[in-house]
């Protein structure tokens, strides 16, 4: 099923169920908004990664850069750490470095942007498992950087990361804090639940028309073959670049939410499992396809939380012998073999993929 193939009706049910979610998940709990929250953020780093893997076919494994880029751009812009190494800006902004939401997010999607296009420059003629491996290489490299930049300038503050940074703020009120609206009190974890859902449906919106549109197009055929696609007078080196770089757009965006949420980074939450995590959302939830890969980083982002109430009863009856972390993470591994072996094209492929006979 594509987007367009979803009635007007159906829409406006799916959003309303959307808005009312965190309140009926409040009621449980501020932890389960916590939880759909953070999925957000993984909904938006796939749909991201989903553009340079997805439409135009290339594998990049390094994608988690872009995230770190976008996130230690916040946390920089956001927090006393780039004054404190910097005495000479903090002569010139006395009252610290505070930057408005529409300021910030165009400023991570440029600079994230800029990041992937310069990551795509040098890969343009590798393909395959040779792109995948340089792609690999540049998301560990970013990941040192930031591990070893706190000398002889403490710009990252290396693997101490940087705290105290500064919450979103949406019309002069800081999601940090609590909204009152009189016969309801919306708690911090629900207000960046809005915030987060509405940087998705916006995702979700140019990807869509994307897909649709020349350029993308112009992806999909350099996907299925690059040597026809040439042939056939597209430009496939700018095509390139334009998907690395919108693709890390996403990232970008998604880095500097993630930085005001957790109001602290560091280096160890950009590893490579979180770049194989994120790629794995795309495959399992079909490749190229909006639904299936927002389905896909939803289930993942949110089963290793649920797998906690299962993981604690099966180390019990281990006698603890096997630790709680170690066991969740075999149960994901094990169902994403299964499911890879029951739906090899995804939980929800594109309707092409279903009609060759892949699923």
């Amino acid at each position: 099923m594509d987007l367009s193939q979803i009635s007007s009706r159906q829409k406006w049910l799916g959003l309303l169920a959307l808005l009312v979610l965190p309140l009926v998940l409040q009621q449980f709990g501020n932890g389960w908004v916590r939880i759909v929250d953070v999925a957000l953020l993984y909904v938006l780093l796939a749909l991201g990664l989903n553009v340079v893997v997805g439409y135009a076919g290339l594998l990049d494994l390094g994608y988690v850069a872009f995230y770190a880029v976008g996130a230690y751009m916040f946390a920089l812009l956001a927090s006393p750490h780039l004054l404190d190494a910097f005495p000479a800006l903090a002569a010139i902004f006395p009252g610290g470095l505070h930057m408005p939401l529409w300021v910030v997010v165009p400023l991570a999607a440029l600079l994230a942007g800029l990041t992937g296009a310069l990551l795509g420059a040098p890969t343009l003629k590798l393909r395959g498992d040779y792109l995948a491996i340089v792609t690999l290489g540049f998301g560990e490299i970013i990941r040192i950087f930031m591990n070893n930049l706190d000398h002889p300038i403490n710009l990252t503050n290396g693997p101490r990361g940087i705290g105290s940074i500064d919450p979103i703020t949406v019309l002069g009120h800081p999601l940090s804090r609590p909204l009152d609206l009189g016969f309801m009190k919306l708690p911090s974890v629900t207000l960046y639940y809005y915030l987060f859902l509405s940087l998705v449906l916006v995702s979700v919106l140019i990807c869509h028309r994307l897909a649709n549109s020349r350029i993308g197009r112009a992806w999909m055929a350099i996907r299925e073959d690059e040597l026809a696609a040439r042939a056939m007078g597209i430009h496939t080196r700018n095509m390139k670049l334009l998907a690395f770089g919108l693709g890390a757009t996403f990232g970008g965006v998604s880095g500097c939410m993630f930085a005001s949420f957790q109001s602290f980074v560091s280096p160890e939450s950009f590893s490579l499992m979180e770049s194989v995590m994120i790629v794995a959302m795309v495959v399992l939830g079909g490749i190229g396809h909006l639904p299936g890969v927002i389905l896909g980083a939803f289930l993942l982002a949110t089963l290793p939380e649920v797998l906690r109430y299962v993981a604690g009863p099966l180390q019990d009856l281990t006698g603890g012998r096997i630790d709680a972390a170690i066991l969740r993470q075999l149960l994901i591994a094990l169902a994403m073999i299964g499911v890879m072996l029951w739906r090899p094209s995804g939980l929800w492929p594109a309707p092409e993929r279903r009609s060759r006979g892949d699923a």
